[in-house]
């Protein structure tokens, strides 16, 4: 059983590492074709077709790039596809998503405080989002109505804002931000796999047999590879936002989602103006730093008005486990956390503490005092799904006893 539980961590810990690779070659070459495309210049010489032109210098030596819209006269042999970055980034996403969300839904995907369902219902409810996302975004985009790009960015916002806030009716904060960055992550590698590559093969394929292509397969794909720019970053966030509780365990977490999305807007508007040589839009920083703000606020709304811990963690447990309510607090925590926060964990499935954190002895608590404070305190991170039932009113003692100690007097 211990063989077993080490091969399942190691095999989490090897698929987030694969997803984590592709993700940065996916986002990479992504961030790097946009750039390209907006840095390009006209030039008199260009061979018939030719868009523009671009000149770059890189390790040691000079690049020159031409765009043709639809395609140059002969098609080379040499053709190089971007296609596998995307296609294993969302393969090993899902992959991680099943072994961390599925495999573990009585910890980290049904919340019976957000909604007592069957782990197969929510895995269900899961798969259909993601499937819906694409249908839906596919549908509209196709339409007249996606016609206007400005007009179907706009739906396809008010879309996402309404989809953070059903997941959050339905799954757990942690997983719901997740759930919002798989079912944006899927929209984008269902652009490349299903509308980018296959209107690209159908202009390669009009060329080997002489015809001349369509060039409306590469408006549409430039389309969608104009959504996926934008929506790259706010994917990021949500799938970083499993490690901070202040994010995903939030009353506001939705809300802050969809204030991520408008970050997302506003930072690559800036990338994407300069790479475009169209200036120096400084305000987007004034409102990307506005819109953190506000997030920051969100997050802790109404509870958050102390300073944070300033001492050494060693000095700290001193006065943390001298602080009043203490007593109150250790009892709380041994009784709603140390069975799986132990040397030797008695939930079963466990093996060790997650993490590592050990909470069973006073020192350990006073140690660990930020932590239980910002995921059992501030946050209703923990318990996951609140599976030991700790109650309001110890969350409340929680708080109390971190301000006494951070606040003294």
């Amino acid at each position: 059983m211990y063989d077993l539980a080490v091969m399942g961590e190691w095999l989490e810990f090897a698929v987030r590492w694969l997803h984590v690779i592709t993700a940065v070659a996916w986002i990479g070459s992504s961030f790097y074709f946009i750039a390209l495309d907006l840095g390009l210049r006209k030039s008199p010489d260009l061979p018939p077709g030719a868009y523009g032109e671009e000149w770059q210098v890189h390790g040691g030596g000079f690049y020159h790039i031409q765009k043709y819209l639809v395609a140059p006269e002969r098609l080379p042999d040499h053709l190089i596809w971007f296609k596998w970055e995307s296609y294993a980034t969302w393969l090993s996403g899902f992959a991680l998503l099943v072994l961390v969300y599925y495999l573990g839904a009585e910890f980290y995907l049904v919340d019976p405080n957000v909604l007592d369902i069957p782990v197969w219902q929510a895995v269900g409810i899961s798969l259909a989002s993601l499937g819906f996302g694409w249908v839906a975004y596919d549908a509209i985009c196709k339409s007249r109505f996606g016609d206007d790009n400005t007009r179907l960015m706009i739906l396809l916002y008010v879309i996402l804002v309404a989809m953070a806030w059903g997941y959050t009716q339905v799954f757990s904060g942690r997983a719901a931000l997740l759930h919002l960055g798989a079912f944006t992550a899927t929209i984008m590698s269902a652009n490349v796999f299903l509308i980018i590559i296959p209107n690209q093969k159908i202009v390669v394929a009009d060329l080997r047999a002489g015809r001349v292509p369509d060039a409306k397969y590469g408006r549409i794909a430039k389309q969608r590879s104009t959504h996926n720019n934008y929506l790259t970053l706010p994917v990021l966030f949500l799938m970083l936002s499993n490690h901070y509780p202040l994010a995903f365990a939030s009353e506001y977490n939705w809300l802050i989602a969809a204030l991520v999305f408008l970050m997302g807007v506003t930072i690559r508007h800036w990338f994407n103006t300069r790479h475009a040589g169209r200036g120096n839009p400084y305000w987007t920083w004034g409102a990307t730093t506005i819109l953190f703000l506000i997030i920051m606020w969100l997050s802790t709304a109404p509870m958050f008005h102390q300073r944070d811990a300033a001492a050494t963690p060693e000095g700290a447990a001193q006065r943390f486990a001298a602080a009043e309510g203490f007593d109150e607090v250790h009892q709380i925590v041994t009784g709603r956390c140390s069975m799986c926060h132990a040397a030797e964990p008695v939930w079963q499935g466990l093996h060790w503490a997650p993490k590592g954190v050990v909470l069973e002895t006073e020192a350990d608590i006073a140690r660990a005092a930020r932590d239980i404070y910002m995921q059992a305190g501030l946050t209703h991170a923990m318990p996951p799904a609140n599976l030991s039932w700790m109650e309001p009113a110890e969350r409340a003692a929680i708080v109390r006893w971190y301000r006494a100690a951070t606040n003294p007097g």
